[in-house]
């Protein structure tokens, strides 16, 4: 059995437990340990890596609404207790196991995993890291992995988006949706119509690139959009939101349109009614990013690849809205944020983990 497989999920006692002889280093670490209550931030002791792991000292981690669900219980995937939340990071490579040759001590990167990176250090599988090239910052790159990827899958390997199209995208001023409204304006050439629960909001999704937006706070998701489109509806459909906010954007859909499932946000999962499907030849498909790493590691590959590339060509502009100090992971006001992020969260946030240099091994790079 591979290390990768029986590290996902670690003890609090092996997490806290004496490091291996001759080794002194501890790191701070965001620690789940109870659902619903306030995390704490505790020393860890590391642990060797494996001969195909790499040890990565983390500067930023991305905060993603998942994190909150995980360690509210209300997530489909349930990890056991205790836990260190965190699915995206960047940072410098520390050490790596005797067979991995992909990358080398001083490198900054990037990485994506189901938990452990809201920490000081992260071990993580050397297929799981992709390199950051000089022009793109830590603090950008950190950002990348979650919600770029997921927007470059949704919107180019399972909606096939097409430049000219209309693409419509809800909670379009979340992490993942200005990230769709960066890729399809400025990548794929397609036009956007962003909807929102505010008019701030709306005014963020329109200075980021959409061409339209709707405040679904104020009426009809699928009257406003008419009165923009007309009959004919839009293309696609990225919707993060679910409810009745899924089904406003189903039914809104032109002929052989397509709408993709990224999440739930709103709390409430809707059934689809099959018979439009049929009358509009309409595709409805879902799109789980980090499960892509398992089941098709090519597609995710490229998909991450290709996210890192518009950045570095100065296509996409991540947009971040907070960084918080790795000590603020413990205060209940950063985890019990409202329930619904299309109506109160802007845009993408990072913890900064950068550790204080004397706890530092290894080369340093600047390039934050």
């Amino acid at each position: 059995m591979q290390t990768a497989a029986w590290t996902r999920y670690l003890s609090r006692s092996w997490l806290c437990r004496r490091a291996w002889p001759g080794c002194s280093r501890h790191y701070r670490a965001v620690l789940c340990s109870e659902l619903k209550q306030p995390l704490a931030i505790e020393e860890v002791a590391p642990r060797p890596v494996g001969p195909h792991e790499v040890r990565v000292d983390v500067h930023f981690s991305g905060v993603n609404f998942a994190d909150i669900l995980v360690c509210r219980g209300q997530y489909q995937e349930k990890p056991r207790l205790p836990f260190i939340p965190g699915v995206e990071f960047s940072g410098i490579v520390l050490e790596t196991g005797r067979d991995v040759h992909t990358v080398k001590e001083g490198d900054r990167v990037i990485g994506l995993r189901r938990l452990n990176c809201m920490a000081g250090e992260c071990i993580i599988d050397h297929k799981a890291l992709w390199q950051i090239p000089e022009g793109i910052s830590l603090r950008e790159a950190a950002v990348l992995p979650a919600s770029y990827s997921t927007a470059i899958l949704a919107l180019e390997h399972r909606a096939r988006t097409q430049p000219g199209e209309t693409v419509l995208v809800t909670a379009a001023a979340g992490a993942t949706g200005l990230a769709v409204i960066d890729v399809v304006t400025n990548v794929l050439q397609a036009k956007v119509i962003a909807a929102a629960g505010s008019e701030e909001k709306c005014k963020l999704a329109m200075q980021k690139g959409a061409q339209f937006s709707v405040n679904y706070s104020q009426g009809s998701l699928k009257e406003a959009l008419g009165k923009l489109v007309g009959s004919r509806g839009v293309d696609v459909a990225i919707d993060t939101v679910g409810g009745d906010v899924f089904l406003e954007a189903l039914r809104s859909l032109a002929w052989e349109g397509r709408i993709v499932v990224v999440g739930f946000a709103g709390g409430t999962i809707a059934s689809v009614p099959a018979n439009l499907l049929l009358l509009k030849n309409i595709s409805a498909m879902g799109i789980f990013g980090v499960r892509y790493q398992g089941q098709n590691f090519p597609v995710f590959s490229r998909a991450l690849s290709s996210a890192i590339q518009y950045c570095l060509e100065g296509r996409i502009h991540p947009y971040i809205g907070a960084v918080f100090k790795l000590e603020e992971g413990r205060e209940p006001r950063f985890w019990e944020q409202p329930v619904d992020p299309s109506r109160h969260q802007y845009g993408a946030a990072s913890l900064s983990v950068t550790q204080p240099m004397e706890h530092r091994k290894g080369k340093v790079s600047p390039g934050i």
